[in-house]
């Protein structure tokens, strides 16, 4: 019969994608995607422990002058014995090493390392990720090192060794950082995902307000490094084991089986169902062989060359803004421990905007609109001193 309508393909032999497969069958965000979510972003509590705790273990303590008299405004040039640190010396780095006066450059040295390591650390996990490791090893390794260089930061008898472990610190909490990022959204489908990936951050601004706690408590540099190190431990052992690897990292290595059985999972949560005979297959056609890039072939293209510098730029000016702002609480003449919390606390609200303002105006608009209000923000705080440039931080 000319005219016969041709009959749909059978299912038995469908591929489709991971993104498609969510869509479909498996649900885009459930129960499982819950779960695997608030389990995994913990990670970033435990970056936030290792990024910020400089501002409690590197800040200036108040001193005082030994002999009862009146103080000048600074102990440079009074002899050593005239004045001494109010707590003892090891309240801070600052105050053990005596990093004031003509040494008050060195104070900033361990910072700097730390961030040069998590530059570092997010290129290298970010390829070992995506590599022979995967996700989910990727991520326990970088807590494993953040865990033992912590420690080992709280045993540093000079200034280079405490430099060295806090360059090592910032190798595990950049690696940290890319690895949880890429695990906790690729198993959530493609229209959640954006909102999803905002709201990992309110994991950071959690741990942000946990440390003033901690360090309340814990009056001594050394002993707050132990403090916040021992959570990267508990993390390996009670919550690495129920993480899954990501199905994509599965379906890019060629282990079909694994990466179903994830989908399996994910569908039997979420009370849904995967047809018998659907498997999975490759975001790429027909072709599934898998060609890995680096960041030369990046660079050569002349799309993709001009996306990776506008993307670098971008985070480079709002890690300067969020990082420059937030560690430099400790040098403003309020109180320390209330300015941090602050700063958590003021953005639980930004992630909620930022998701509902992205669906009215999009990313660009909303980018560039906001880092001119930050800009202008952070010069009229500049001009009103500490107090009014600890208000307009919030902002």
């Amino acid at each position: 019969m000319d005219n016969q309508v041709p009959s749909k393909p059978s299912e038995c032999n469908e591929k489709i994608g991971v993104d498609e497969m969510l869509q479909r069958y498996a649900g885009e965000f459930g129960p499982w995607q819950l779960r695997h979510f608030m389990l995994t972003s913990v990670a970033w509590t435990l970056g936030a422990f290792q990024g910020m705790a400089v501002v409690f273990a590197d800040h200036r303590p108040k001193w005082r002058c030994t002999s009862g008299g009146a103080c000048p405004e600074t102990m440079c040039g009074l002899p050593h014995d005239a004045w001494e640190w109010d707590g003892g010396r090891r309240t801070s780095t600052v105050a053990e090493w005596d990093l004031v006066c003509k040494d008050k450059y060195k104070a900033g040295i361990p910072q700097f390392a730390f961030f040069v390591g998590c530059l570092i650390g997010n290129g290298t996990f970010g390829h070992l990720s995506d590599s022979f490791l995967g996700r989910k090893r990727a991520l326990a390794l970088a807590c494993a090192m953040g865990a033992t260089f912590g420690f080992l930061t709280s045993l540093s008898p000079s200034l280079y060794f405490y430099t060295l472990f806090r360059f090592l610190t910032g190798v595990s909490t950049g690696g940290a950082g890319t690895s949880v990022f890429i695990l906790t959204t690729e198993p959530i489908g493609p229209s959640k995902r954006g909102t999803m990936g905002i709201c990992t951050f309110y994991f950071y601004a959690i741990g942000t307000i946990l440390l003033p706690i901690i360090s309340y408590f814990h009056h001594s540099w050394r002993s707050l490094y132990i403090i916040t190190s021992i959570p990267s431990v508990l993390f390996l052992i009670f919550i690495i084991p129920f993480i899954s690897e990501s199905p994509r990292w599965f379906l890019v290595r060629h282990k079909i089986t694994n990466a179903m059985k994830v989908m399996q999972d994910i569908a039997k949560s979420n009370g849904k169902q995967i047809p018998d005979g659907v498997s999975l297959s490759l975001d790429c056609g027909t072709d599934q062989t898998v060609v890995s890039g680096s960041i030369i072939d990046v660079i050569h293209s002349p799309v993709t060359r001009l996306r990776f510098i506008l993307a670098v730029s971008i985070n480079f000016l709002c890690y300067l803004a969020y990082y420059g702002l937030g560690l430099n609480v400790m040098n403003l003449k309020t109180n320390l421990y209330l300015g941090v919390i602050l700063n958590g606390v003021a953005e639980m609200p930004a992630y909620i905007l930022t998701v509902v303002a992205l669906k009215w105006v999009g990313r660009r608009p909303l980018t560039v609109g906001m880092m001119l209000f930050s800009g202008v923000a952070c010069g009229v705080g500049s001009l009103m001193g500490d107090v009014g440039m600890n208000c307009f931080r919030l902002w």
